[in-house]
Parts: structure tokens; sequence; C-alpha cells
């Protein structure tokens, strides 16, 4: 009988007669055969080499050389790291106005001046300043005279000398025009004219310059110089200055949604220029209603404390913001977690035959040197948190 060989099966050369279906079950049968003779181990076989891969078993010289922890619940706060821009406290700055309509003459501060509550920003050639110096001058004259008038016309009732109807007249013109003299003085006020300017009026003093001045209306720092000499103001529309308190700023910190269940007003805060200015601390002050949305954040605005002014206006700062919620969770070492070929974190966990098994997890948030874990290990666990990368080694030899 011939036969031909091809790799590791022998094909039978058909005996004349023998029928072709039967020809080709033998030859079947004989490739199962020949398969099943060159496989190292079953399908069982199989499963548990696949099972003894994921798991490391380690000698007690080994275990020295790693930590096991417990997995627990355990409370915790969350620390929300967010950035945010700085800007004045809204509550302690101003944007001085124009009181008055004229050129300004000449400027007397620069920005970064700090300067008390009353003092002179700048001067205006105003007409304003000028007519309502005149009409207090007139105003407060002819008040004098109708109230001397008036008293006088008093004296003259007692003796029959006027009427008592003139006498009646004589106090209401006296007090329209004392209600007028008011008036003017508060035109002169309100256009913050200085006390000794008012007093120069009063006294009949000539007044050298007649010129309005514009002032600061709280004690601060001048932030900003809105205005050049020669420009022409408009009263109650022009803005000339800004001056804040910079003792205290705001922080105006950007949330998303996965963290706003975690702040609230009143949770303190850090901030951090990463310059050398150092962290500042404050609070939160308030939580907007609503969203941006170009960035789908939410502004959280803290009140923070500014020694020596180092924070400035529309500076950029890292914000990290401490909840005062109570958290309860699984938290494990940050050592603990390892990635694997896909880039999934995972923990060794001791088995019960003492040998160690990779697990994933799913990371959740993290705080300090400690990550909260949703979900992928249970309570009572150990897990290896130090020499894990060892064990990784060992399960690759």
């Amino acid at each position: 009988m011939k036969t031909k060989s091809t790799g590791r099966i022998l094909l039978l050369a058909r005996p004349r007669g023998f029928p072709r279906a039967a020809a080709l079950a033998v030859i079947a049968v004989a490739a199962v055969a020949s398969l099943a003779a060159c496989s190292p181990k079953s399908g069982a076989d199989r499963q548990s080499s696949s099972a003894l891969a994921g798991e490391v078993t380690l000698t007690d010289a080994q275990r020295e050389h790693i930590k096991l922890y417990t997995v627990a619940l355990s409370k915790f706060r969350r620390t929300v790291e967010t950035t945010g821009a700085v800007d004045f406290d809204n509550d302690q700055a101003t944007s001085v106005l124009a009181p008055f309509s004229g050129p300004v003459s000449r400027l007397l501060v620069s920005p970064g001046e700090k300067v008390k509550k009353g003092a002179p920003l700048a001067l205006v050639d105003s007409p304003d300043f000028a007519e309502a110096t005149t009409t207090y001058r007139k105003a407060l004259s002819t008040a004098t005279t109708l109230r001397r008038l008036a008293d006088m016309d008093k004296d003259l009732v007692q003796r029959n000398g006027v009427s008592q109807r003139e006498a009646t007249q004589a106090e209401t013109d006296a007090v329209s025009a004392e209600a007028d003299r008011d008036a003017a003085l508060q035109a002169l006020v309100s256009l913050n004219v200085d006390p000794g300017t008012i007093k120069a009026v009063r006294d009949g003093r000539a007044l050298s310059h007649i010129g309005g001045v514009i002032r600061s209306p709280i004690s601060g720092t001048v932030a900003e110089k809105l205005i050049t000499p020669g420009e022409l103001l408009q009263a109650g529309t022009t803005p000339c200055f800004t001056v804040a308190d910079l003792s205290r700023v705001w922080v105006m910190a950007q949330v998303f949604g996965s963290d706003l269940t975690s702040v609230a007003v009143g949770d303190e805060v850090e901030v951090e220029t990463g310059v050398d200015s150092g962290k500042f601390s404050g609070r939160v002050d308030n939580i907007s209603a609503l969203v941006d949305p170009d960035t789908r954040s939410v502004v959280a605005r803290v009140v923070v404390d500014n020694p020596g002014d180092l924070l400035k206006k529309q500076m950029y700062v890292h914000v990290r913001i401490q909840s005062s919620r109570e958290r309860t969770g699984l938290l494990v070492p940050v050592s603990a977690i390892l990635r694997d070929d896909e880039n999934l974190p995972f923990v060794y966990v001791l088995q019960p035959d003492s040998s160690f098994a990779r697990q994933h997890v799913t990371l959740g948030y993290r705080t300090g040197d400690l990550f909260e874990i949703p979900d992928g290990i249970k309570i009572g666990e150990r897990i290896v948190i130090d020499g894990a990368i060892f064990v990784q080694f060992m399960q690759n030899q």
C-alpha cells in the first residue's frame, strides 16, 4: 500500500472499490487525533493555568517586603481644587464719578497711592462749582438779611410800629430764604466742596480760585485712574477713579458640577498664586445661582484677607476649598494603586490561600495620600499598600 505524508497526517491511498465518503471520514478522525496529540493541556487545564497566572505566591522572606492594609469605612471631608480670579471686594471699593462738569485742570494722585476719605484726587475748572458757590453766597446773604428784617418786625409789632400781617409776611420770607440757603449749602456738599471753602464763603472771604475738587469717598488705594488733564467731564456720568480697600479681596472660584455638592457657604479656603507670595486664607461667602454658559461652572465667591496688597485684580490663583460636609467611604493609600497594560487601576488583594491576586478598582476622589474607592474592593479585604510594585515584579517573572 502506498502512502503520502502531509505534515503529521498520513493520507492512505484509497483501495480500489473503497467508498470515497468512508475515506474522508477516516482522514477527519486522523486529523482530530493528531491535534489532540499536539495539544499540551485540556480546556480545564488552560483555565487552571490562567487563574494561576493572575495570582502571586510569596515566600515568608518575600512577605517581609510588603505591608498589608485592611479595608474599612472611613470618614473624610473632600477638598475641591480649582482655579479662580482675584477681584475687588465690591463692598469696599467704589468708582468715583465726576460730581460736576468741566475740563480736568490737574491730577493730584497716581494709581497705587493710598488716600484717606475726603482726600483730593483731581482739580476741575467747573462752571457748576462756580455757580454752586455763587448761589450759596447769594442765598446766605439773602437769608441773613431777611432774618434780620423779620426779627425787627417782631419788635415793631409789640410797639404797634407795623401790623401783624406785615410781621407774619416778613417771617415767611425769612424762613423761605433760609430754606434756599440750606439747599445751596447741600448742593456744595454734594459737589464734595471741602469745609474750608464753605467756611470761607460763609465768612464772606473772596476765593482765589473757584474750581471743583474731586475727592475720595472712602479710604483706600487708588486702583485705577480713568481721566487725563484737559478731559471734559460730564457730571454724574464720567468715571474718574476707582478707589478700593485692598486689605480684603474677592476670589471668584470656578466650581464644576461634580464638586458642587461639596462646596457650601462658610467653607474654609486656601489660595495660592504660584509664586513666592505664599498662601492666603479665606472663606466661601457666596455661591452663584447661575451657571456660566462658557465654562459650565458655578462661581463661588471667596473673601480673602490680603496682607501687603499682594493679591491684584484679575490675577489667576489656585484655590483649595475644604468642604465642611463629612462623608463616609472606602479609602486606601495611593501607594496601593497600580496600573495594568491598559492603564486601568488595580490593587493586589490577599486571597484565602495566602496568594495575591490583581483586582481592578474604580478611583474616586483623592484626599491627600488616600484614594476613595467606590467600587472594586469590599470592607474587610486586605490589600498590599507597601511593596505592591514588588508583587507586580514577582508576578511578571
